[in-house]
């Protein structure tokens, strides 16, 4: 799985691919992982409140939906464990998943100046 979840990484983000270790080390860490063929979403929960880590899409499987349906995947799943936030950083260049985000409710709630390598992450949180 580990191993799967590089290669597709790879794929998403091919200036900063996260290797079978890093995917190893953080469900270790406590972090869930949603993996399909051709995406992924790692997230965490702590007490009442989740944290998405990071969603990725094969680029050749973009804009068909899949990140939205592993968003409600574990928007139902977590709320069924008392989960009422979800929070998300997002590259304030990454205008796709910026509204991606803000079509399934997800609201801005701060910035993280030059987060990203000098890009400013954006904070982003919904209530569910």
């Amino acid at each position: 799985m580990f191993d799967e979840l590089a290669n597709l990484h790879k794929k998403c983000f091919p200036n900063k691919p996260w290797s079978a270790d890093d995917f190893r080390e953080l469900k270790q860490s406590g972090c869930e992982i949603i993996m399909s063929e051709n995406g992924f979403i790692v997230y965490r929960i702590v007490l009442d409140e989740a944290e998405i880590i990071t969603v990725g899409v094969n680029p050749e499987k973009r804009r068909l939906g899949i990140a939205s349906a592993m968003i409600g995947i574990i928007e139902k799943t977590i709320k069924s464990q008392g989960v009422n936030k979800i929070f998300l950083e997002v590259a304030s260049n990454n205008i796709p998943a910026q509204k991606l985000y803000e079509i399934l409710g997800f609201k801005v709630v701060g910035l993280r100046p030059k987060y990203y390598d000098g890009v400013d992450a954006i904070l982003m949180s919904k209530d569910i």
